[in-house]
């Protein structure tokens, strides 16, 4: 057996008392037992309390903690604000001197309406994902004192650099004091320009003077500690007797809109009569320009001919031609020899009056 084994059970073991004066044992019968906290027993019961000590003081007290991706932490040593944010990830810090805000950076949005009561988002997240915050619609003067409502939705993000002095300077409620006031600011200013009947048609310009007014007016905050990603114009709601007289106003636009399409659709009408009107005039002209054209063709023609004739009308022509005639003529008297013959004055071609049986008589002209 080992030589600690053996140690340890001859300590175990009660010791032989020398026996006293009168022979007999200790008072405790000879028997000594070593106390069970005494010597090593003690430190190592002491180890196990202080472990546990600590291990209960780390889950109560919980001196660490986590940032989540979106956020941002701020560390508060003594009451003061350290100038660097922390990351994302684990942090430990020391209690009672030292804390660890959480602060998030996601974008945000503040909208502005009358139609929703409650505030967007799921309730079970809201304080993971920050919430959308729900104001009133913003209550406005137009250019001649009349109450106008402006529904806007703004989108915003808290910028992570320089979150702990912004945390420092305006506090938990930064949203209030930065964009609330902002946006309420520029709004009264930009609605104050115009009457309310010209802000449906000023829409679009209205629209763009506010986001970059809003925009100028929360980047020039010392250390820019807010970054605007959108402001978008929902709704302009006028006074009821401004938005009748604009519905009354529309309707007459349209009744003219109506008029002038109608005036628009006659004058086409008109238009294509006319184009038809002259098409056929046109067509017309044409056709009697090509008639004349063809009855001139044909003059040209005839007069070209006529002219070739009269050139090749010789003496010697002329003879052969009354030879010709005469030849015909002697044919003639030879078939009936009744007929009668007379000579046109000038001409070359005799008329030769032909008895028929029955007496009647015909002219027969031979030109040749």
């Amino acid at each position: 057996m080992p030589a600690d084994m053996n140690d340890y059970f001859k300590k175990r073991k009660p010791s032989t008392p020398e026996p006293d004066s009168n022979g007999s044992g200790n008072d405790n019968g000879g028997i000594d037992y070593e106390s069970p906290f005494g010597g090593n027993n003690n430190k190592a019961l002491a180890i196990v309390v202080v472990l546990v000590a600590l291990v209960l003081g780390f889950f109560v007290l919980k001196p660490y903690t986590i940032i989540n991706s979106g956020e941002v932490g701020i560390k508060v040593v003594t009451g003061k604000f350290s100038e660097k944010p922390l990351k994302p990830g684990l942090h430990f810090y020391l209690p009672f001197f030292e804390k660890i805000i959480p602060v998030n950076t996601r974008v945000r949005m503040i909208t502005y309406s009358n139609t929703e009561k409650n505030e967007i988002g799921d309730t079970g997240y809201r304080g993971f994902e920050g919430g959308l915050r729900h104001n009133p619609a913003i209550q406005v003067l137009d250019k001649r004192g009349l109450t106008v409502y402006i529904d806007l939705a703004v989108q915003y993000r808290l910028r992570p650099e320089s979150a702990p002095q912004t945390i420092e300077k305006w506090g938990t409620s930064w949203e209030e004091k930065i964009i609330n006031s902002k946006v309420r600011e520029v709004v009264r200013d930009v609605i104050g320009r115009y009457p309310a009947e010209q802000l449906p048609e000023m829409r679009n310009e209205i629209a763009k003077a506010i986001q970059t007014k809003i925009k100028e007016a929360i980047d020039s905050l010392p250390g820019k500690p807010v970054i605007l990603t959108s402001v978008e114009l929902r709704t302009i709601d006028l006074p009821k007797k401004i938005k009748e007289q604009i519905e009354r106003v529309q309707i007459a636009k349209q009744e003219v809109t109506i008029a002038e399409q109608m005036k628009e659709k006659a004058k086409q009408d008109a238009l294509r009569k006319a184009e038809i009107a002259r098409g056929e005039a046109q067509k017309k002209r044409i056709e009697a320009q090509g008639e004349a054209d063809k009855i001139s063709i044909e003059a040209g023609a005839q007069a070209k001919a006529n002219k070739l004739i009269s050139q090749s009308l010789t003496p010697a022509l002329l003879r052969l031609e009354q030879i010709k005639t005469q030849k015909a003529f002697n044919e003639a008297l030879r078939v009936n020899k009744d007929a009668k013959i007379f000579l046109t004055p000038g001409g070359a071609v005799p008329n030769i009056w032909v008895d028929t049986k029955g007496r009647e008589q015909k002219t027969v002209s031979t030109q040749q």
